[in-house]
């Protein structure tokens, strides 16, 4: 099987959102009027971001999902994807379910591949995603990392610390039951992209980005491009750990059974969670629950901004605690 008839065979489709799709040398989009284009791109490289045993189905929702998680930060619209593809072997079961996986999410968010690149080489996925924003009166709704300001409440969606909980198994650093493990690194393989409530935050919420890297460094962009600082409630953060609410009560139900530190680490430090992080003045804390429900995404308030630069952890009864490990750097 040769190169274009691997395309041809699990990748090109018809075109519905843009005006030329895959088969020329460039694909054509048409924003809709009174938009701006949203545009990123992440990159998955085996052995640094996915495990090796990690199934193609599993690998191909990934690699959009991470990709629609900046969307959602943004407050934009999926709209069309681009996929840059090395492959070691052009191995056909591999190549369905990947694309089997990679379709159903992008079909859930109406987002069409318009185009890409593939090559022989070590496993590499690159995913370059496009999506709408509007602008009104001249004033564009996309949500940025520079807008908090002090006096905002602090917010996270979802879960966290869930996929760090698998890493850490995985590379014997923890132990943990089986069905646990299977549980985190679900969340670890399959994350859910919040573009529902990105999309409901628009015109809500003052500043957001989404946690690829963890809290702690996720956090420092905003308040370095804000020019602002935060307190955070630690144990308040803590409790969105996906196992935690289970595993914290006593004699620890499944068999988890780690120190506080350990699990101030997986919120702290953790990665890979594609939650949104973001801000919202304390007057739409009613129109942040509000975008929590319609867009089926639960939301918990865990910190404030301050005009004070720096970042502030307490604990449960609002004591200072030490600086934390960083969140994850390629290159630190």
């Amino acid at each position: 099987m040769g190169e274009f008839d691997l395309i041809a065979r699990f990748f090109k489709r018809p075109p519905r959102h843009a005006a030329l799709g895959i088969g020329d040398d460039c694909a054509l989009l048409q924003p809709a009027p009174g938009t701006q284009l949203a545009i990123s791109c992440d990159m998955l490289v085996a052995g640094r971001h996915f495990f090796a045993d990690v199934s193609p189905h599993k690998l191909g929702h990934k690699a959009l999902a991470v990709n629609l998680s900046d969307l959602a930060a943004c407050g934009a619209k999926p709209l069309a994807f681009t996929l840059a593809l090395a492959l070691p072997e052009a191995n056909e079961p591999w190549l369905a379910a990947f694309a089997q996986g990679l379709f159903e999410l992008a079909d859930a968010h109406d987002c069409e591949l318009i185009g890409g690149d593939t090559t022989a080489g070590p496993l590499n996925i690159c995913i370059t995603v496009f999506g709408e924003v509007p602008v009104v009166q001249g004033r564009s709704l996309a949500l940025l990392r520079s807008g908090a300001r002090a006096g905002d409440d602090l917010y996270v969606s979802g879960t966290l610390g869930d996929a760090r909980l698998a890493l850490d198994a995985q590379q014997g650093k923890l132990s943990v039951p089986a069905p646990v493990l299977r549980a985190a690194r679900e969340r670890l393989e399959r994350p859910t992209p919040r573009v529902a409530l990105g999309l409901a935050l628009r015109g809500v919420a003052s500043a957001a980005i989404d946690l690829s890297d963890g809290f702690m460094g996720d956090l420092g962009h905003i308040l370095e491009c804000s020019r602002v600082g935060a307190s955070v409630q630690v144990d308040r953060l803590v409790q969105c750990i996906g196992c935690y609410a289970e595993a914290a009560p006593a004699e620890h139900p499944l068999g988890i059974d780690l120190s506080v530190e350990q699990w101030r680490t997986l919120a702290l430090a953790g990665g890979d969670d594609y939650e949104l992080l973001f801000t919202a003045p304390a007057g739409q804390r009613a129109a942040v629950a509000r975008a929590a429900q319609t867009s089926r995404t639960p939301v918990h308030r865990i910190g404030r901004i301050d005009a004070i630069a720096g970042l502030r952890l307490l604990d449960a009864q609002g004591r200072a605690l030490e600086p934390h490990d960083a969140s994850f750097d390629h290159f630190a």
